[in-house]
């Protein structure tokens, strides 16, 4: 039984693939993880150190995953069975799998936050003078509601199947275009007002002005994984993606371009973040915390907090939404090209595994419950899923996918790509020096950084 080429689909045009996929790596991790982790590992030391690995590291890596995906025109498992038949490889891609609906069970609980601060931003329950007492109050408070949280992570989930079940044109792409820009023009917005507040001057200094006195063995490590998981690499992803591409297409072009508005929209986010922490006398120390402890207490400070307070929970949503649309779209992928099934299908399936896995990380918080200390790791289921599933996983996965390119399927295949576009002979040799030796030897030491530091955040 042939799979049904309109499930599998194919990208419209290269504006809706370059969006879409640029949306996959675009999260909450470039919105809120990158600014606290800049300001605690040395503000633009950290920056200019995310930028070189993302260059070195997560463009080769990123352009390697389309070549598989593209060559194949396969999901992660697929793709590896056709490129290895009879070997291990094709168990590379099952973990792509389940690494997508792993990371889309706790990803989506945090994303059903960005949800509840939207709405309580809209009912003005930040209007007002409020203290980050108050608000770290509020925020206990809502995370430890379970009934809560289970409905906001239940209804993400709802909005990411009712977008990828309209497949990859009309579904994926169509909301990619829409979805993308208004992300962009929010952020722009917000950063604008941000920069133009009174004080905000040390914080832009900050940021913008390194000091490598501050940089610390710990942040190459930390700048490397902020790089690797940010682009969505490891997972298969961008093999999926890959492979809705057009043989046209050029995939040295395409992976530039997703990297370069990846890292452009956490660069932003840093620059709309700093100068407005500053400017109200408080610290970029509250770590993770940042956005729901310390962020409605700028807003409600500033002229028209109100509204622009629920500009930014909403732009953190659609950030969320445009990473859960390709995370849920890698299994369903699976099941289309693998098992032959009808996308509809596929989408209801993978969807009630992703919620259903999401309760435990939603009862996470829930004060005195099993799943906010578990007894042997001590520690809360989330932050436990996060660990394997976002940082172990991705990292395999990176290094395996590197290797595979570098060593097993060879660099030569994806040289018509560089010839093509017209590019010197010079930029093929580097990408194949990168791919081969420093892409797989950096990303195993960061992952050997994690396991022995054990600093996950």
């Amino acid at each position: 039984m042939s799979t049904n080429r309109q499930d599998r689909g194919k990208w419209g045009s290269r504006v809706g693939f370059i969006f879409a996929a640029a949306g996959s790596a675009i999260g909450l991790g470039n919105i809120w993880r990158f600014p606290y982790v800049a300001g605690e590992n040395g503000g633009a030391a950290f920056v200019f150190l995310y930028i070189i690995f993302v260059i070195i590291i997560g463009v080769p890596v990123m352009i390697s995953e389309l070549a598989i995906g593209r060559y194949t025109e396969k999901n992660p498992v697929g793709a590896f069975r056709l490129l290895a038949p009879k070997s291990w490889w094709p168990a590379l891609g099952m973990l792509g799998v389940f690494t997508g609906i792993g990371i889309l069970s706790f990803y989506s609980v945090v994303a059903g936050w960005t949800l509840g601060y939207f709405v309580k931003t809209i009912l003005g329950e930040f209007s007002g003078e409020i203290t980050t007492g108050n608000l770290e109050v509020i925020y206990n408070t809502f995370v430890g509601n379970p009934v809560a949280v289970i409905i906001y992570s239940f209804i993400f989930i709802s909005i990411t199947a009712l977008v990828v079940q309209g497949g990859v044109s009309e579904g994926i792409e169509r909301w990619a275009k829409i979805l993308m820009p208004f992300l962009f023009a929010l952020l722009i917005l917000l950063t604008l007002r941000s920069i133009t507040l009174e004080g905000g001057a040390e914080g832009i200094r900050t940021y913008l002005l390194p000091d490598f006195s501050k940089v610390r063995a710990a942040t190459f490590g930390k700048a490397l994984g902020q790089a690797l998981f940010s682009l969505s690499l490891g997972m298969g992803t961008m093999i999926t993606y890959g492979s809705y591409m057009s043989k046209k297409e050029n995939l040295v072009t395409a992976a530039g371009y997703v990297c370069f508005f990846d890292t452009l929209i956490a660069i932003l986010a840093g620059l709309m973040i700093f100068p407005a922490v500053t400017a109200n006398n408080l610290s970029m120390g509250e770590g993770p915390g940042l956005v729901f402890k310390v962020i409605p207490a700028i807003f409600s400070r500033m002229f028209g907090g109100h509204i622009f307070g629920a500009g930014f929970f909403l732009l953190l949503a659609i950030a969320a939404l445009t990473s859960t649309i390709s995370l849920l779209e890698v299994p369903v992928a699976y099941l289309v090209d693998e098992r032959h099934w009808k996308r509809t299908n596929a989408v209801l399936l993978m969807a009630a595994a992703a919620f259903l896995l999401s309760i435990p990380s939603s009862l996470s918080f829930m004060s005195g419950g099993f799943f906010a200390n578990i007894p042997v790791l001590k520690m809360k289921f989330l932050a436990f899923m996060n660990i394997i599933m976002g940082n172990y996983s991705l990292a395999i996965g990176s290094f395996f996918i590197a290797l595979f390119v570098g060593a097993r399927w060879g660099t030569g295949m994806i040289r018509s790509d560089f010839t093509e576009n017209r590019l010197s002979p010079v930029v093929y040799n580097i990408w194949r020096f990168l791919i081969r030796f420093v892409c797989p030897i950096a990303i195993l030491a960061i992952f050997i950084y994690i396991i022995v530091s054990g600093d996950y955040a």
